[in-house]
């Protein structure tokens, strides 16, 4: 590291003292502080066990078939209002793109006016080849109820957005905060409180 970020070095730093040993130096006031040890995602770990526990052989192969028939039927049901990135049968997930769906409006539009109809958007931009990617991962406990719910926000928002794409471009409008301004929260970084 170069010398002017030493002052920044996580606590305890290493020194060598005036006898030739060595000790530890915590006094330093532009330190990021103490860094924890990390122990890795074992809850995680012991999570997805329980789950493949609980569920057995036939019961996890039971919801892999569900999530994958989730992700084609969302498949059949938005192909003609999104453009599908892949047009082929599914696995777990469906990626669209948003691209030219709605003139001057954004797969980011579609995904901030999601949230003023209470759904949590899918993965945007995301897989990178696909412009305007939207990934849609459901999951194997959601009901078809709760599928046509989304399809039909979905459908929504993009018949709104033909309508008047401002709506959608200034979307959230419903939220306690109202759509940050990404470029200036990734210049201006605020680390600490």
């Amino acid at each position: 590291m170069k010398q002017e970020l030493a002052p920044y070095l996580p606590v305890p730093v290493v020194v060598k003292r005036e006898d030739g040993g060595f000790g530890l130096e915590y006094k330093r006031p532009h330190s990021i502080g103490k860094v924890q040890a990390f122990h890795g995602s074992f809850g995680m770990l012991v999570r997805a066990y329980t789950y493949i526990r609980m569920l057995g052989a036939e019961g996890l192969k039971a919801v892999a078939d569900h999530a994958v028939l989730h992700a084609n039927y969302l498949r059949a049901r938005l192909k003609d209002t999104f453009k599908l990135a892949y047009d082929r049968h599914c696995m777990h997930e469906v990626v669209f793109s948003g691209r030219g769906v709605v003139e001057g409006v954004h797969t980011m539009d579609i995904a901030k006016r999601l949230l003023d109809y209470h759904m949590h958007p899918s993965s945007i931009y995301f897989p990178l080849i696909v412009p305007e990617a939207m990934m849609i991962e459901p999951t194997e406990t959601v009901s078809k109820e709760e599928l046509d719910e989304f399809v039909d926000a979905l459908k929504a928002i993009v018949r709104e957005g033909r309508e008047n794409p401002a709506l959608l471009q200034e979307a959230p409008h419903d939220t306690p905060v109202r759509r940050l301004d990404d470029v200036k929260a990734a210049r201006d970084l605020i680390l600490r409180a």
